[in-house]
C-alpha cells in the first residue's frame, strides 16, 4: 500500500500574490524618485545662474555698467564692439554659458522683472523665454 504524503509548496495564486505586492512597492518607490533629474536640472540652473552673476558682477565692477540686452552674455566671453565699450575687458567664459536643456540663457538690462537691474534666467524645458516653466535659479 502506498502512503500518500501531503507536499509543501507554494500555490499560482500565493506566488503571484507576492510579485504583485512587490511590483507595487516597486512602483511607488520609483515614482517617488522619478524626479531626480528635474530637480538635478534646477539645480544646475542655479549654480549656473549664480556664476553668471558673480562674473557680471566683476564685468561690472572694472567698466561701470553691465552688459547691454544686445551684448548679451556673449560680452563675457568675446569684447563687445558697439556702444558702450567696456575699457578693460577680459575674457570671463571660454563659451557661452548653456542651460540644462541645451539653450542659451536670457540675458536683458534693464530687465522686465528688475527694471534697475538686469534678468537673468533660462527658458527651462520648453525653450520659450516668458512662459510659465522659466527657471530664474532660485530667486
Amino acid at each position: 500500500m502506498r502512503k500518500k504524503t501531503k507536499q509543501h509548496g507554494f500555490t499560482l495564486l500565493e506566488i503571484m500574490l507576492v510579485v504583485s505586492i512587490i511590483v507595487i512597492i516597486l512602483g511607488v518607490a520609483i515614482s517617488k524618485l522619478g524626479n531626480t533629474t528635474g530637480v538635478a536640472k534646477s539645480m544646475r540652473v542655479q549654480a549656473d545662474v549664480q556664476a553668471i552673476k558673480t562674473q557680471l558682477q566683476l564685468y561690472e565692477s572694472m567698466n561701470g555698467f553691465y552688459p547691454t540686452t544686445e551684448q548679451g552674455l556673449q560680452a563675457l566671453v568675446t569684447q563687445p564692439q558697439n556702444d558702450p565699450r567696456p575699457t578693460r575687458w577680459y575674457q570671463l567664459f571660454k563659451e557661452q554659458p548653456k542651460d540644462p536643456w541645451g539653450s542659451d540663457y536670457i540675458y536683458r538690462n534693464p530687465g522686465l522683472k528688475d527694471p534697475s537691474g538686469y534678468d537673468l534666467y533660462s527658458a527651462g524645458p520648453d525653450r520659450k523665454a516668458d512662459t510659465a516653466d522659466d527657471d530664474w535659479g532660485g530667486g
